[in-house]
């Protein structure tokens, strides 16, 4: 068994019900660093808030470099009914020999609590599973980001592991679990 490198191609367009899932381009760098530079979507991740346009902009080339690297998908999700975009989400990073991928994400503060982030996941774990042939995904998580580890369990991932002060970030040390979807073979 192995990844169906076949995805790398094109660039794998997703629709949901209301989300157009497509590649991030050079023009959504100023979305993203406005997401980047919000204290509630940095909440639970650390990383220090994205200050400038041009963070902003490194971060689009890498991600663009990684689909073509065949390394990771990064999707940007747009609303289908006005074109804005409000969020990214994608495989971060592709373990080939084990057939799993690690999926991470953000979203727009004005859009939480609208099922969005469960519509863009779903769609985005149907397409690991079923066209890339992924055997597992894992997301990693704060153990405090209680609404992304409701959005996981709803979607059938399970707690694999729970990393105590795993991650040194602004003078402290934080916890880290792993959650993991294993799909059906």
């Amino acid at each position: 068994m192995e990844i169906n490198k076949a995805v790398f191609g094109t660039f794998p367009v997703l629709e949901t019900r209301r989300i157009l899932l497509r590649e991030i381009r050079p023009a959504d760098a100023s979305a993203i660093r406005a997401m980047r530079a919000s204290g509630r979507v940095n909440q639970f991740i650390a990383r220090e808030a994205m200050a400038t346009q041009e963070q902003a902009e490194v971060l689009v080339v890498r991600t663009i470099a990684a689909f073509e690297q065949q390394q990771g998908i990064g999707w940007a999700g747009e609303l289908k009914d006005h074109g804005a975009m409000i969020g990214t989400c994608g495989f971060n990073s592709i373990d080939y020999p084990n057939l799993r991928a690690e999926i991470g994400g953000e979203l727009a503060v004005a859009q939480w609590g609208r099922q969005i982030a469960l519509e863009a996941v779903s769609a985005i774990i149907q397409f690991g599973m079923e066209t890339m042939r992924l055997h597992s995904i894992e997301a990693k998580v704060s153990p405090a980001n209680r609404g992304a580890i409701a959005l996981l369990s709803h979607l059938g991932f399970r707690k694999e592991a729970h990393f105590r002060e795993r991650i040194w970030f602004n003078g402290s040390f934080s916890d880290m679990a792993v959650y993991t979807l294993i799909g059906s073979a």
